[in-house]
């Protein structure tokens, strides 16, 4: 599956932003996706991730309660609302996809990846 991040920006420590990413293809329902970011000269690091019909939902401790993923089979599309956002938050966030049933924090378990929208914090 090919995938097209969006929604990146800068923002002030405390607003709001939502990254989406839309995907190609007719069996976007046989995906887990889920949500990454990296920092320069640091590993990939799991955000978040949502099971193929969106009833299960994973978060990284880090952003638990403050971030929430969803998707919409229907449309494609699965995104990212970031909340009360720290300059911690900053980096390149990507999508990406896992043929699978159940969601994994591990980087190289996912099959397919959209190529990045940077999200900039400042405070």
């Amino acid at each position: 599956v090919q995938l097209q991040a969006s929604g990146g920006g800068l923002v002030q420590a405390g607003d709001s932003k939502r990254v989406s990413c839309e995907a190609s293809g007719r069996t976007f329902n046989s995906y887990v996706m889920a949500w990454f970011r990296q920092t320069p000269g640091k590993e990939r690091e799991f955000v978040a991730g949502i099971r193929r019909t969106g009833s299960n939902t994973l978060y990284a401790d880090s952003v638990k309660g403050r971030f929430t993923i969803s998707r919409d089979n229907a449309k494609n599309t699965v995104s990212l609302q970031m909340n009360s956002l720290k300059p911690e938050d900053t980096a390149v966030y990507y999508c990406a996809a896992r043929l699978a049933s159940d969601i994994n924090i591990f980087a190289r378990a996912y099959d397919d990846w959209g190529q990045g929208t940077l999200v900039t914090v400042s405070s």
